[in-house]
């Protein structure tokens, strides 16, 4: 690099700098690139070869000297028009800080290229020509920069050289974006006379505005406070793989989204909800003490817990929100096909890839004037709007105000697995606002509009001459619960009940075929199951269920879906001791020995319930007075 000695060249204490991403914007011509390009060069963050390179292509373009902007001008395309297209990154680095910058382009076409750009950015560059002031490409860039929840703006008035460093011209440019910004949710605005061609308050201070008192640009890149804009409290955890190089080292392997963690901390595992605490924090390094916000890190667990890529560890007492509908601000940046409300797209939120629909456009925003176009239908390429997303199964998010990891997204086109569109999340919607802290999923399919019964509920108990029930038979296995409904289903039948035996053993040969046992497959086999208990229910049957379903939280979701006098739960108790006398299948025997994993009693657990409706001890009462107990109870509540 030029002007530094290789022994100055210090890797760890490059390694150990503050990061600092920031992004610029201008109108045409407004001098971006040329900026980019003094910081590096006056910084000395160029390569010799860069410099000849930079000399040639200057002299290909026939000017004298060396022309600064084609440093971040990469495209042949934007080398011979003199403008930025493509999004260019550069890298340097001070003494005090290391930087990343996002060269983006002006242009209204491009919009969806700034998106990119400053999606990430910490800090907001926008240039203004000191002689044309404040244009409606100057307050698109402002917008953009609220939208994008960038913390600071720097605005740069360049060209000053080209007024005669007017103090007048520069404080007019300052009163107009300010009274603009006033509009916008951006509360750090540094405004900064400049000539990025002749360097004037670029690097160095420059003697011809005495009038000006403020910092730099590097100056000001080099101490402004990013240290608070990181969300340190909520801490979000995606697991992007989970590694098992042997069967003694289980870990979770990501980069923290926010907050920071320390072993010993009681973490909970989404969507299982699962808890367990940290037990290390692994890097190709060594054992951390703790973790925070960029960091990436393996995670391993007091307890074993079944979690995949795509999960999300969090702190227990602090929650996302768990929503499959949310509202978002949306950048379309398909230029082959608009916005289509009836086409699914792949929704990808930090690790997490779904199925989901745009299910409302709201307002087109009209990115100049800030503008609601309601009467919209659709979104192209580059414009932006509010709208519903809803996925297929729910995601882990929080509003992107809080958090932009885990508030933002992007859409992908299922078939040519391209980017179409980038979003913010805002909020969730009000048809979610009430479940979202549901402890199992009940988000509907999508598009579905729901419709009334034919033949009410209460037409249907009138003519059965009893009401519909459901009746949920939980404990282990060989327990005894399929035998006891089957014998309850045949007393029933005999006195003339509408019953149907949902046995969870004949399900899984059709309905949950599909699912093993893990605790994701177990949750979503009680899932199903208690859906179709509650449509059964609501024709007015008497339903029962014979399931292990081994966690409290399902056994209350399937108890959630019906009204609160319509569900009966039913402990069938026995001894594991009992039940393995019991087991001529050898179920237990196996799961002993390690060839059955995640088997109830064995190697999964079980929560006794704490306040069923009724207890019946198998080991203590025979079929005919457990059954018979069921139905005095029953009866009760169904006549």
């Amino acid at each position: 690099m030029t002007n530094i000695k290789q022994d100055e060249y210090n890797v760890e204490e490059y390694l150990n700098k503050e990061l600092l991403r920031f992004t610029t914007a201008g109108s045409v011509d407004d001098g971006k690139s040329t900026l980019i390009g003094r910081l590096l060069h006056d910084s000395k963050a160029i390569f010799q070869d860069q410099m000849d390179q930079l000399e040639v292509s200057s002299k290909l373009r026939g000017e004298e000297g060396i022309n600064l902007a084609l440093l971040t001008d990469g495209l042949r395309s934007e080398r011979e028009q003199g403008i930025t297209i493509d999004v260019a990154y550069r890298y340097f680095a001070t003494p005090k800080r290391k930087f990343i910058i996002a060269d983006t382009p002006g242009h209204e076409q491009y919009t969806r290229n700034m998106v990119t750009g400053a999606s990430t950015a910490d800090l907001a560059i926008i240039l203004i020509d000191a002689r044309a002031g404040v244009l409606i490409q100057s307050k698109r860039h402002g917008i953009i920069s609220s939208l994008l929840g960038i913390p600071h703006v720097m605005v740069c008035v360049n060209k000053m050289d080209l007024v005669d460093f007017s103090e007048d011209i520069y404080n007019k440019i300052v009163k107009d974006f300010t009274e603009f910004a006033e509009k916008l949710n951006v509360y750090d605005i540094t405004f900064i006379p400049i000539s990025a061609l002749d360097g004037d308050n670029v690097v160095d201070k420059s003697d011809k505005t005495p009038w000006y008192k403020g910092s730099t640009v590097l100056h000001h890149l080099e101490n402004v406070v990013i240290a608070s804009d990181k969300n340190m409290i909520d801490f979000r955890f995606p697991v992007q793989y989970v590694l098992r190089p042997n069967l003694n080292f289980r870990g979770f392997s990501g980069r923290i989204a926010s907050g920071s963690i320390k072993p010993g901390e009681e973490i909970m595992a989404l969507p299982s909800r699962k808890t367990s605490k940290i037990k290390e924090i692994v890097t190709f390094d060594g054992n951390l003490e703790s973790a925070r916000a960029g960091e990436c890190v393996t995670l391993t667990l007091e307890d074993e817990i079944d979690i995949s890529r795509g999960e999300m560890i969090v702190r227990k007492n602090n929650l996302p929100r768990i929503d499959n509908q949310f509202e978002a601000t949306l950048c379309w940046m398909d230029d082959r096909k608009d916005m289509d409300p009836n086409t699914h797209y792949l929704v990808q939120h930090t690790t997490r890839i779904v199925q989901g629909y745009i299910r409302d456009l709201r307002y087109l925003l009209d990115i100049n004037t800030l503008h609601r176009k309601e009467e919209a239908q659709t979104l192209s390429l580059n414009e932006i709007g509010r709208v519903v997303i809803e996925t297929a199964m729910p995601l882990f998010v929080d509003p992107y105000k809080n958090n932009r990891e885990t508030g933002s997204f992007v859409l992908i086109d299922p078939a040519s697995n391209l980017t179409v569109a980038a979003g913010m999340i805002r909020y969730a919607s009000s048809k979610t606002e009430k479940s979202k802290d549901d402890l199992m999923f009940k988000g509907s399919s999508l598009n579905i509009v729901t419709k009334n019964a034919i033949i009410p509920r209460e037409k249907r108990e009138e003519r059965n001459g009893h009401k519909g029930y459901v009746v949920w038979m939980t404990g282990l296995v060989k327990a005894g619960k399929t035998t006891l409904a089957q014998e309850l289903s045949k007393k029933l039948f005999e006195q003339n009940i509408n019953v149907i035996n949902l046995d969870g053993d004949s399900l899984r040969q059709g309905l949950c075929g599909d699912l093993g046992f893990s605790e994701k497959d177990r949750r979503e086999n009680v899932r199903r199951v208690s859906q179709l208990a509650a449509l059964l229910c609501d024709a007015g049957n008497v339903v029962i269920c014979s399931m292990i379903s081994p966690r409290k939280e399902m056994r209350d979701f399937a108890r959630s879906l019906v009204d609160e006098d319509r569900f009966l739960e039913v402990f069938v108790s026995a001894p594991i001791e009992e039940c393995i006398k019991r087991d001529g299948d050898n179920l237990y025997t196996r799961a002993q020995k390690g060839d059955i994993p995640n088997f109830t009693g064995v190697s999964a657990d079980y929560d006794i319930p704490v306040n069923p409706e009724i207890k019946v001890e198998t080991d203590k009462l025979s079929i005919d007075e457990s059954t018979d107990s069921i139905l005095k109870l029953l009866f009760q509540k169904i006549k």
